[in-house]
């Protein structure tokens, strides 16, 4: 992984250390938007008529409006200090181009950004957000790199995919000594710079005496999952828990790794270019259908949420779109903040649990992290109000063709 990534990430996704201290340019930078507020969701309780106690940790006040600059920020800081020129990376719904565009503003980078072209059309937006920042955006699949003219030439019409993007970025970041490729999800060191939200939580909760029941967050590759989850998964499995907390990962019907596919050893990209990791994935080659959850389409999981999916400590759970917009409108009514759609699969995860909590009359206590709002994402609420949407449900056999070729592939696993 040398020539893809800074040496200090790649040692921070190897450490045995328990905790790594944030540097001080890091953490000057955070101040611009954390800590983040914590909000009980009074009026979502009422409307429920719930004894259940909802928590949500607000990513949406971050200068982009999600949690990827928690890991944004650090990464570009990291490749600045090596001498590092350029980042190229890859996005979905546009949250973390976005991100990495706006962290290469403060550490004076260059940033090359592939985004899936299905969201390259739907979210136009945050294309020119990124823009904004100074990153160059390019629809994926491309002709700029031999993996997505490759790709092209097979499926001219593909919508593309985060694996594919992935392929591209990797591609180009080898091209040039300078530089060097960033991944907002999956890997290690991005899922720790994500637990400031968690750690975060703990001490605001810790000044009203709450601890959470549950702890629900949305997955794609895993990160903002794994920021408020791990403070809390590591004190219960070091026995530090004053709760037996449940922890709920939410996913879309229409890419369930977790729920449906099978723990292999799989990469990271379509194009082959990452290392084989352990995971729970519907096989790289896997092409999601273009749902609203633009970062909610990645074929795998991260080795880690992976791990601990595998030994029971993480629930999934899955959600089709309608549900999940539903849900988010219901939160919306409640609350005012129009969560991202990616958000409101773990939206429609915590009003069941609360209603669940209204059915036995239990009062839990139940945190969930809101990863972002819904602003440039106009046009799925629209789509779902005007009813065009389709409560789309990954087939079976479309799981099976692929992963049957990952492990013709390998049949090691």
């Amino acid at each position: 992984m040398l020539p893809i990534f800074a040496k200090e990430l790649l040692r921070q996704e190897v450490t045995e250390k328990r905790s790594i201290d944030i540097p001080e340019e890091v953490r000057e930078a955070y101040r611009l938007w954390r800590p983040t507020p914590l909000i009980r969701a009074t009026r979502l309780e009422r409307l429920l008529k719930t004894p259940a106690r909802i928590y949500y940790k607000y990513e949406g006040v971050s200068p982009t409006g999600s949690h990827k600059p928690n890991t944004a920020v650090p990464q570009a800081y990291y490749n600045m200090k090596e001498g590092v020129e350029k980042l190229t990376t890859e996005t979905g719904a546009g949250q973390w181009g976005s991100s990495l565009a706006y962290a290469g503003t403060l550490f004076d980078l260059e940033i090359e950004v592939y985004m899936v072209r299905i969201s390259y059309e739907q979210k136009p937006y945050r294309k020119v957000m990124m823009r904004m920042y100074g990153a160059e955006v390019i629809p994926s699949p491309s002709t700029r790199t031999e993996v997505g003219r490759r790709i092209l030439e097979e499926f001219p019409d593909t919508p593309g995919s985060l694996g594919i993007a992935i392929s591209e970025a990797v591609e180009q970041c080898l091209k040039d000594e300078n530089t060097k490729y960033s991944l907002g999800s999956v890997l290690n060191h991005v899922l720790m710079h994500q637990t400031v939200t968690g750690q975060e939580a703990q001490a605001q909760l810790g000044t009203v005496d709450e601890y959470p029941d549950k702890v629900i967050g949305c997955v794609g590759g895993g990160s903002n999952f794994a920021g408020v989850a791990y403070p809390y998964i590591g004190e219960k499995l070091r026995g530090k828990a004053p709760k037996d907390t449940e922890f709920i990962a939410v996913e879309s019907t229409a890419c369930p790794s977790l729920s449906k596919g099978e723990y292999l050893y799989d990469h990271g990209d379509t194009g082959r270019m990452t290392p084989l990791m352990r995971m729970f994935t519907l096989g790289h080659e896997f092409i999601p259908d273009p749902i609203h959850a633009g970062g909610l389409r990645y074929h795998g999981m991260a080795p880690q949420i992976s791990s601990l999916a595998n030994h029971g400590i993480i629930k999934p759970r899955a959600y089709n779109q309608i549900e999940a917009l539903e849900a988010a409108a219901t939160f919306t009514k409640a609350e005012g903040l129009i969560p991202a759609p990616e958000t409101a699969h773990a939206v429609k995860a915590t009003i069941d649990e609360a209603l669940q909590c209204k059915e036995t009359g239990e009062a839990k206590t139940i945190l969930t992290l809101m990863s972002g709002h819904g602003y440039f994402d106009m046009s799925a609420y629209e789509d779902y109000l005007d009813g065009k949407l389709q409560p789309y449900e990954l087939p079976q056999p479309r799981i099976d063709e692929t992963l049957s070729r990952l492990k013709r592939m390998y049949p090691f696993q």
